[in-house]
C-alpha cells in the first residue's frame, strides 16, 4: 500500500512539539533505549560477527532520501557476457549484530520497525547500530546478505543465490541526483543499468498483472519558522529502486518455500464487487477502460499530476488492503502463499535495519541456499511474527496518519471558515454524502461532509474549512 511519506526541514514549533509528544503518549510510542540495550549496542558495534567471503572489490551503491542514514540495501548492477544481468543486492546483516534473546532482540521484538514523525524518527535499533556499525555508510566495510541474482535479456531470474560477505559502499545517492543523471546521460554503467532492468522488471510486473500504485506522497516543509505542504510524484527511479527490492523479495519467497520453512508476505485478492466498484468509479472520473484492458494496464496508464487520475488511484488503495504474513514449517503448503497485488509469492527481507521480520527471512534464505537446517533461534520464534508484525504496522499506520493529521490541522486552525479550491478523490459508497477531497494549496487531503448534496467524485470544487483542531489532529471540510 503507498504511504504518505513526510519529511521537515528546520526547527518545530513549540506547540507542535508537544502535540506530537502527545500522540507519542497516546500510541505508546518506545521512548528511549534502556541502558542494558545501549550497552549491549556498543558492543555488537565493537564486536560484530564477520563472515570470511570478501566481496569488497564490488563498486557498490545506495539510493536513499538525502537525509537518511539507516541504509539498509546497496546494489551493483552489471551486463553478463553472453547476455541478460547480474544483480548483487547488499542487505544489511543485522544478526552480526543481535544475539537471539538478548537485550537487543528482546527490545527489537518491542518495536518491531522504526517509526517516522514530522520532527524525527524512532528506530527499531540503536543508532550506534542503525546510523553506524551496521548501516551500509559509504567508504564504509560491513558485513552484509550478499545476493546475486541473474537474469536474462528479458529480466527474468534464472538464478538467486544469498550469503553473509563484507562488502563496501563507494556512493550513498538519492532518487532526485539518480534520476537527473540517468536523464542526462552521466549516469555511470552500473547506475544507468537501473533504468533497463527496472523497466524490464516493470514489463513482467504487467505480464503477472501485478500493481504499482504511483500515488503522490505528501511532505511537510519547515520555512523560516512556518510550515508548508507539498505534493512529490514518485520519480521513474523511485520505482526502478522498488523493482530491485521487489525482485529480491520473491526471490528470497521461492527460496523458502523449495526449503519448506519460511514467512510470506501475502495479500488476498480483492473482495466480490471491488473491481467492479473500481469501474465505476472510473465512468464517474471520466476514464476510459475498454473491457479487454487490464486493470494493471490502466493503471499504469495514468498521470498522478492529473486531479481525475489521482482520484482514481486512491480509490485503487482499496483493493490492497489486508495484507499479512503466512508462515510455513516442515515443508507444508502455506495458504494463503500469493500477494495479490505481487501475483506472486513474496517476502519482505530488504529492509532489516528497520523492520524486524527482515532480520528472519533473510536467515532463512541463507541457511536455504547453503543447504543447511535453519537455525533453530529463527524457527522457533515464526509462529508470533505475524501476530507481532500486524501490531506494528498498526501503530506505524497509526503514527503516520495521525502525524499528517496533527500538521494539517495545526496549519489550518487559524482558517477555519475559508474556502478552498480541491478535488473529489474519494467518496463513500455506502453513504455519498462523505468523502475526501484534495486541496492543491495548501497541500492537505481532509473529510468532507455534504449536508445534502451526493459528493461528485474526482471533480474540482469550492470546499469550506468547517474544523481544524490540531488537539483532535482533525480537519473537516463541507462544500462551499
Amino acid at each position: 500500500m503507498p504511504r504518505r511519506h513526510m519529511h521537515m526541514a528546520g526547527a518545530d514549533g513549540a506547540a507542535l512539539r508537544a502535540a506530537l509528544r502527545d500522540l507519542r503518549t497516546r500510541l505508546e510510542v518506545p521512548a528511549q533505549f534502556p541502558s542494558p540495550v545501549l550497552a549491549e549496542a556498543d558492543r555488537a558495534a565493537a564486536d560484530p560477527r564477520l563472515p570470511s567471503l570478501d566481496a569488497t572489490d564490488i563498486p557498490f551503491f545506495t539510493i536513499d532520501p538525502p537525509a537518511s542514514v539507516d541504509l539498509d540495501q546497496a546494489m551493483h548492477l552489471a551486463r553478463r557476457p553472453g547476455g541478460g544481468y547480474r544483480v548483487h543486492y547488499a542487505i544489511a546483516d543485522v544478526a552480526a549484530f543481535v544475539t537471539p534473546g538478548g537485550a537487543l532482540d528482546t527490545e527489537a521484538h518491542r518495536r518491531v520497525n522504526t517509526l517516522y514523525f514530522p520532527d524525527g524518527r524512532v528506530p527499531l535499533h540503536p543508532a550506534v547500530l542503525s546510523e553506524g556499525a551496521a548501516s551500509l555508510l559509504p567508504d564504509q566495510t560491513r558485513p552484509a546478505l550478499l545476493w546475486r541474482l541473474d537474469l536474462d535479456s528479458d529480466g527474468r531470474v534464472e538464478t538467486a543465490e544469498v550469503r553473509r560477505a563484507l562488502v563496501r559502499s563507494r556512493a550513498r545517492l538519492d532518487y532526485g541526483g539518480v534520476q537527473k543523471a540517468i536523464d542526462a546521460g552521466t549516469a555511470d554503467e552500473s547506475l544507468a543499468l537501473l533504468k533497463d532492468i527496472g523497466r524490464l522488471r516493470e514489463a513482467l510486473e504487467v505480464e503477472r498483472g501485478g500493481i504499482s500504485l504511483n500515488v503522490p506522497e505528501q511532505e511537510i516543509v519547515a520555512r523560516d519558522g512556518s510550515y508548508s505542504l507539498a505534493y512529490r510524484a514518485p520519480l521513474p527511479a523511485d520505482g526502478w529502486n522498488a523493482q530491485i527490492s521487489l525482485m529480491t523479495g520473491m526471490a528470497a519467497a521461492d527460496l523458502m518455500l523449495a526449503s519448506g520453512t519460511g514467512i510470506l508476505r501475502t495479500l488476498p485478492t480483492a473482495p466480490d464487487g471491488a473491481v467492479g466498484r473500481l469501474r465505476r468509479a472510473a465512468k464517474a472520473l471520466r476514464i476510459e477502460w475498454p473491457h479487454h484492458v487490464p486493470y494493471a494496464e490502466l493503471v499504469r496508464s495514468l498521470d498522478p499530476r492529473r486531479p481525475a487520475h489521482a482520484a482514481f488511484l486512491q480509490e485503487c488503495t482499496a483493493l490492497l488492503r489486508g495484507a499479512g504474513y503466512t508462515v510455513f514449517t516442515g515443508g507444508e503448503t502455506p495458504s494463503p502463499a500469493i500477494h495479490a497485488a505481487v501475483v506472486a509469492p513474496y517476502t519482505h527481507c530488504t529492509a532489516p535495519l528497520r523492520r524486524l521480520v527482515d532480520r528472519y527471512t533473510g536467515e532463512l534464505c541463507v541457511a536455504a541456499v547453503a543447504g543447511a537446517d535453519p537455525p533453530q533461534w529463527a524457527v522457533s520464534a515464526l509462529p508470533a511474527l505475524p501476530e507481532r508484525m500486524a501490531d506494528g504496522s498498526r501503530r506505524s499506520n497509526a503514527v503516520e496518519r495521525e502525524s499528517v493529521d496533527l500538521v494539517e490541522a495545526a496549519l489550518l486552525k487559524d482558517r477555519v471558515g475559508e474556502t478552498f479550491e480541491a478535488t473529489v478523490i474519494d467518496v463513500k459508497e455506502e453513504d455519498p454524502l462523505v468523502g475526501t477531497v484534495h486541496l492543491e494549496d495548501p497541500a492537505v487531503i481532509g473529510r468532507i461532509v455534504s449536508p445534502a448534496r451526493e459528493l461528485p467524485l474526482g471533480e474540482r470544487i469550492r470546499v469550506r474549512l468547517t474544523q481544524a483542531d490540531p488537539g483532535t489532529s482533525k480537519i473537516l471540510f463541507a462544500p462551499a
